[in-house]
C-alpha cells in the first residue's frame, strides 16, 4: 500500500524532465555524455506514475558501464523518477529508439 502511495506521489517522468532538463544536460556533461535525448513513453507523453524515464546519450570514448550506472543513479535522484540510460553507439541507424528520440 505504501509503495503504491509513493508511486502515485512521484511526478510524471515527462514533467520531472521538463522541470530539470537543463540540470540533467549539465549532469550528463559531467559524466562525459552529450546529445541527451528522451524516448519511450515520456517522449510520447503517455507515461504514468509508475513509468521510468528513458534517456539516450552519446558517450565519450572510454566511458564504461560503471559511469553509465552512476549517471543513471544520480539522474534518478535529481529528477525523482527512475532513469534508464541507453547509449547510441551500439544502435543500428534504423533503430526505433533513434527514430523516436527527442532532444532534451
Amino acid at each position: 500500500m505504501l509503495d503504491r502511495l509513493r508511486t502515485a506521489a512521484r511526478p510524471l517522468p515527462h514533467d520531472a524532465l521538463a522541470a530539470r532538463s537543463a540540470d540533467l544536460v549539465r549532469l550528463a556533461g559531467r559524466y562525459g555524455f552529450d546529445n541527451v535525448r528522451v524516448f519511450g513513453s515520456a517522449a510520447r507523453r503517455t507515461d504514468g506514475p509508475g513509468s521510468d524515464l528513458d534517456i539516450l546519450v552519446t558517450r565519450s570514448p572510454g566511458t564504461g558501464l560503471l559511469t553509465i550506472a552512476a549517471f543513471a543513479a544520480e539522474a534518478s535522484e535529481l529528477l525523482g523518477v527512475e532513469v534508464d540510460v541507453v547509449t547510441d553507439g551500439g544502435l543500428h541507424a534504423d533503430h526505433e529508439i533513434l527514430a523516436t528520440a527527442v532532444a532534451v
